[in-house]
């Protein structure tokens, strides 16, 4: 019987191997290890296998670039299978649409083309097919999980969806994610030694030139396949866009078309025609000052009303406070730029009234314009009057980069979740919206006059689970056979139910307060549930719902309206006309080049000469934005029975840090007026400050310093060098993460 024996390591042999090393040692051991590599590349060449697959070899080099289309039509249709999910699906697709499907091809069979630039061209070729397949991988994934395919625009709000990872993926989806990771890396890693080498004369300058040459029939062939409408550069919808035109040359474009393209005609005359010689950049009220309301906007996530849905059915009606609110008060169907996704993108069209089908496919804004530069909104045309600005949303301040958008848009304070002592939350982990009402209260408080107030919801987001998590649901889901899909519309319809709850709760705080107010509701898009446009009683997956409650006797006028169009159309029913984009929806919204001119005045205020402003300049105003309307106050220190801190004080939060000297501690939230420290030390003459954190370390507000000194807390005078609390200056730490 034979046993094994394990060698003890000779460890201390080693170290004083690698302490004795010289430099010849080292070029020796290289150097014989390229020889023993040349004599195995050498005997695989010589072996009987070798010799009888030279000729093959031989015919493949001689047919390479037709094999290499081969394999990329092969890769384009695996990654519309995936994308698709189906491969009758894809085959559909590729029988039913020939020519796009062998453009898509070409698109990744122009990237092959630079393999012959190397010697190892099987390793290259491998490479780029696993960047072509993660891709698709990474589309059909995603479209499991939300409507929008994935585009360009995901990788710049990847600092963000790493922070919900948690929320889209189970632990076991992760595992398995960063498993087939590690594994496609380790095999596409060792391909690298196993693929072998061109052992015949490289020609790098030809095959450079035909790297140029094919990328320039790439773009040639682009322009055709558009003149001969094989292909479109407009996605009116970006879901139908990907089943239509493919998912390269659809994430391509992504990629690559962002902003808003001159259009045809734009000159100065024409903007000076178009804005009636820069009039349309002025502000006027037919209302006093004691008669203007306050303006209150509430964009609801992903909600919409679930009778809308031919088939469904419900034990009550889910919605009884917004069904009241729609006979008494204007309602209609609310056309939004995006399906399942695209949050951002909506509030966007209607803080600004500006329409995103003149930008790139699938962008957004918020991350490729509005985040770096100033740009009117509805903040800034009612601040022209006198308004208060106040932002709240109950998710985090960083996500879609709205503390950075905010203050370009002229807010006063943006209230995020740091600044919210958010105790309850959905099975799937986002904050409910009764949080709202309070903080909206407190935002309003802060100035003597009118505000405005715009307040994005985040309980209504998705995912649904298919699996059963309300016990004892309020609203009882039927018309669904699928036992999954059942569970789904359960749990949204319940979501859509506590929202309704709390449009009925910030009604009556509203009405509490006896201020003229104008309040506006709105969905951002339909949920992510697979519905298709037979689904809805409108036909029209592009539509939600709106409806404007007020309390100064405005009249009813039921109409649909686009996002774009909802901010300019209840300043006019308020005769306010301010802000250059809104004057314009009021003035042209009935002519005949309504949305042409549209595009011309929206380039000319973002990418152009800004003519518009020419005769009365801009009314843009400085950024000067406030997170959060409240300090965290610190009153004293306390040393615990077991020599761990506490500090006490108001206005803490789960996101309210300790820093001492600077540094931040592990900080532990008791309660919204006790924070504990664990593993702090704290010496004689230390600073002590408490700040409100987002993402990526992202210092929002900061309470005043402390010095420690013999057991008690004195407070420091104010750096008067240091930004004013709360400003942008701490914001912009997330550029730095984005980068």
């Amino acid at each position: 019987m034979k046993f094994i024996h394990i060698r003890k390591p000779d460890i201390k042999g080693f170290f004083t191997k690698i302490r004795n090393l010289k430099k010849e040692d080292i070029k020796r051991h290289f150097q014989e290890k390229k020889e023993r590599r040349q004599r195995i590349l050498e005997k695989r060449r010589n072996s009987r296998f070798a010799r009888r697959m030279q000729p093959v070899y031989k015919w493949m080099n001689r047919l390479s670039v037709p094999l290499q289309f081969l394999l990329a039509c092969v890769i384009n249709f695996l990654i519309e299978v995936v994308s698709r999910r189906s491969l009758f699906d894809a085959w559909d697709y590729l029988v039913g649409s020939p020519l796009v499907f062998l453009y898509n091809a070409f698109m990744i069979f122009v990237t092959f083309s630079i393999v012959y630039l190397f010697r190892r061209r099987v390793f290259v070729r491998i490479l780029l097919s696993v960047f072509w397949l993660f891709l698709g991988v990474c589309n059909g994934y995603l479209l499991t999980k939300r409507v929008t395919p994935f585009n360009a625009q995901d990788l710049k709000v990847l600092s963000d969806a790493l922070e919900l990872t948690g929320n889209y993926f189970t632990t076991a989806e992760l595992v398995m994610i960063i498993i087939g990771v590690v594994a496609v890396a380790f095999w596409v890693v060792s391909m690298w030694r196993r693929g072998g080498q061109f052992t015949g004369k490289m020609h790098r300058v030809i095959a450079l030139g035909g790297v140029a040459v094919s990328f320039g029939a790439c773009f040639w062939l682009t322009d055709v396949a558009i003149d001969r409408r094989v292909i479109s550069n407009y996605f009116g919808n970006i879901a139908f866009a990907y089943e239509d035109y493919g998912f390269p040359y659809c994430f391509s474009a992504s990629l690559f078309n962002t902003g808003i393209n001159e259009p045809s005609g734009y000159s100065q005359e024409t903007m000076d025609e178009i804005s009636n010689d820069g009039e349309i950049t002025l502000t006027e009220t037919g209302r006093s000052e004691e008669e203007l309301p306050n303006i209150m906007f509430v964009q609801l996530e992903s909600f919409f009303d679930p009778t809308e849905v031919e088939w469904l059915r419900f034990s009550e009606d889910p919605i009884p406070n917004l069904r009241q609110l729609f006979s008494e008060y204007s309602t209609g169907y609310f056309k939004v730029p995006s399906v399942g996704a695209g949050t951002a993108n909506t509030e966007f069209e209607v803080l600004t009234g500006m329409s995103m089908r003149f930008f790139g496919p699938g962008e957004y804004p918020y991350k490729t314009y509005a985040k770096f530069y100033q740009m009117e909104s509805a903040a800034s045309a009612l601040k022209a009057l006198g308004y208060g600005a106040e932002a709240l949303h109950n998710n985090g301040g960083n996500f879609y980069s709205r503390a950075q958008v905010f203050n370009k848009m002229g807010f006063d304070h943006y209230t995020s979740k740091e600044f919210m002592n958010i105790l309850q939350t959905t099975p799937q982990g986002w904050a409910t919206d009764d949080i709202l009402v309070p903080n909206i209260m407190e935002s309003m408080d802060t100035t003597e006059g009118q505000d405005f107030v715009f307040t994005v919801s985040v309980e209504g987001h998705g995912e649904y689970p298919t699996e059963k998590v309300l016990e004892d649901p309020e609203i009882v889901v039927s018309g669904v056979e699928d036992e999954g899909e059942r569970n789904a519309w359960e749990y949204y319809v319940n979501l859509v139910h506590e929202m309704d709850k709390f449009v009925g709760d910030l009604i009556e705080a509203v009405e509490s307060r006896n201020e003229p107010t104008v309040l506006v509701f709105y969905g951002d898009h339909l949920p992510t549930m697979d519905l298709e446009a037979k689904d809805l009683k409108s036909k029209y997956l592009y539509n939600t719902n709106y409806v404007i409650w007020d309390n100064i006797g405005l009249e009813k006028q039921d109409e649909n309206l686009a996002a774009y169009q909802i901010m300019a159309e209840v300043f006019d029913r308020l005769d306010i006309h301010s802000g250059t984009v809104f004057n314009y929806h009021q003035e042209r919204m009935q002519s005949k080049n309504y949305l042409a001119d549209l595009e011309l005045l929206q380039y000319d205020l973002m990418y152009g000469e800004q003519y518009v402003y020419e005769q009365y300049g801009s009314t843009i105003t400085e950024e000067h934005m406030v997170m959060g309307v409240k300090d965290a106050e610190i009153s004293e220190l306390v040393v615990q029975y077991d020599g761990t801190y506490s500090i006490y004080g108001a206005n803490f939060t789960k996101q309210s840090k300790v820093y001492i000297n600077g540094e931040k501690q592990s900080t532990k939230f008791l309660n919204n007026t006790r924070l504990d420290l664990k593993k702090s030390e704290i010496q004689d003459g230390d600073t002590i400050m408490v700040a409100q954190v987002g993402s990526s370390n992202t210092i929002f507000r900061e309470s005043k310093t402390y010095e420690y000194r013999d057991g008690t807390l004195i407070e420091l005078p104010a750096d008067p060098d240091a930004p004013e609390n709360g400003r942008q200056a701490f914001v912009d730490e997330e550029e730095e993460s984005d980068s």
